[in-house]
């Protein structure tokens, strides 16, 4: 009778909120893609939240409200685009155990999701790339996208079968994040056909990872790992 009584007596939000949310929400991805859209036809510098609102068709106020900047806007885009990565991969985590084959899906998947926003990438990375930009991917503003990126390499390394040194277990999801920047900067200015020498970079790389990962059990090799780890761990500090 107490958990019938505690559930009546729970608030309810009114069915009027549950549709204003869904508005809002709705509202809030017609102009995050309207945006996107602009970004590839126009490029992101030319592309002003004016002419996002109005291709939106809302008024500037209203997109302001659900993005202070552009630089929110993209800060809106790295978070979709890690949930579509994931979804992506997803797949590939559920039925492979191997750690080559479950990094070189997770790669090639990150692909597949960019591909669409490759003819702005050029133009975006050059605002990105600068030290201050709140749009650089290590940047505090983009630390949730980051964080939920680095998430999916934690899931690619855990439900591997994968022996490797415990150490190197711990810091190889963000070990593997730096090398898909790398490979995210290679097919930004790869202009080959459908980017194919970034797919075979993505190929010709994981065979070497994952034989460095299982070398890193050896006995004889472990004085150097910890070498290795210590620089990083210094690079990270900022003091």
């Amino acid at each position: 009778m107490t958990d019938v009584t505690t559930a009546a007596a729970e608030p309810r939000e009114p069915v009027e909120g549950k549709a204003r949310r869904a508005r809002g929400e709705q509202t809030r991805q017609l102009i995050l893609e309207t945006a996107l859209r602009l970004f590839r036809e126009r490029g992101y510098a030319e592309t002003t939240m004016r002419a996002i609102a109005k291709e939106a068709g809302v008024a500037v106020g209203n997109a302001y409200y659900y993005f202070d900047s552009k630089e929110h806007l993209i800060q809106g885009f790295y978070d979709q685009n890690q949930s579509a990565h994931r979804a992506a991969v997803a797949p590939v985590l559920a039925t492979e155990h191997d750690f080559a084959a479950r990094l070189r899906g997770a790669l090639h998947a990150g692909i597949d999701v960019n591909q669409p926003y490759h003819s702005f990438a050029a133009t975006f990375f050059k605002t990105a790339a600068e030290p201050t930009s709140p749009l650089s991917p290590f940047s505090s503003a983009s630390s949730p996208a980051r964080e939920a990126a680095i998430a999916i390499f934690a899931d690619v390394v855990d439900g591997s079968t994968a022996k490797l040194d415990p150490e190197l277990r711990k810091e190889l999801p963000e070990l593997l994040w730096l090398g898909w920047m790398g490979i995210v900067l290679f097919w930004v200015y790869d202009s080959s056909p459908e980017q194919r020498r970034t797919r075979r970079l993505i190929d010709g790389v994981v065979p070497l990872i994952d034989r460095l990962v299982a070398l890193s059990r050896l006995r004889v090799l472990r004085p150097a790992l910890r070498q290795i780890l210590a620089l990083i761990d210094t690079i990270r500090r900022d003091d």
